[in-house]
């Protein structure tokens, strides 16, 4: 860890400075009283891709309020400290769009490195639509459906990775299905 991109100055248990000492081979943060490591992990993030019966994905703008106001993403959010990834996934998709899904498959795990004061790891599952009513919630303000291959500007490049990864995976079914005829 490079100081100057050093967040945490203080210990969270004690309160007193924390010091960048070598621990396990890295440059981690040890208060100089009690000794505690403090571990800089990601946060861990979640979200949900639901396609209709065309293949098109249900994107969402973020609201004036959010972060990347006025650009889309697949909805998501934070696992809570206490949650479990697919509750966390369910719970987010449901305040963002109003929509009950039922998870299937990961279709990614990533890095996102887009925002410099928060590593996060996402997880993109798959879903299905199972009961509720359409409506833009949470930091959405509105949710519409777009063809895999041609989404809006997007926040997040690792949703634009996503999408990428998921066109290509469909591309190379529907070849094998046509020289399977």
């Amino acid at each position: 860890m490079n100081l100057k991109s050093q967040r945490f100055f203080y210990c969270p248990k004690c309160g007193s400075p924390l010091q960048l000492l070598l621990v396990n081979y890295r440059d981690r943060l040890v208060c100089d009283s009690c000794r505690y490591v403090f571990y800089e992990n990601p946060i861990v993030g979640v979200a949900v891709i639901v396609q209709n019966e065309n293949g098109s994905v249900l994107l969402g703008r973020r609201a004036k309020e959010s972060t990347y106001s006025g650009l889309w993403c697949i909805p998501c959010g934070y696992v809570e400290y206490d949650e479990e990834v697919r509750a966390a996934a369910r719970r987010e998709f449901f305040e963002e769009t109003g929509l009950e899904v039922e998870l299937g498959e990961v279709l990614a795990v990533l890095s996102n490195f887009h925002n410099p004061e928060t590593h996060t790891v996402g997880i993109w599952f798959g879903a299905e639509i199972t009961g509720g009513t359409i409506q833009a919630g949470d930091d959405l303000d509105v949710v519409e459906w777009f063809s895999i291959d041609k989404p809006p500007s997007l926040a997040f490049p690792t949703d634009c990775a996503v999408l990428e990864m998921l066109s290509r995976r469909i591309s190379k079914s529907c070849r094998h299905w046509q020289s399977s005829v």
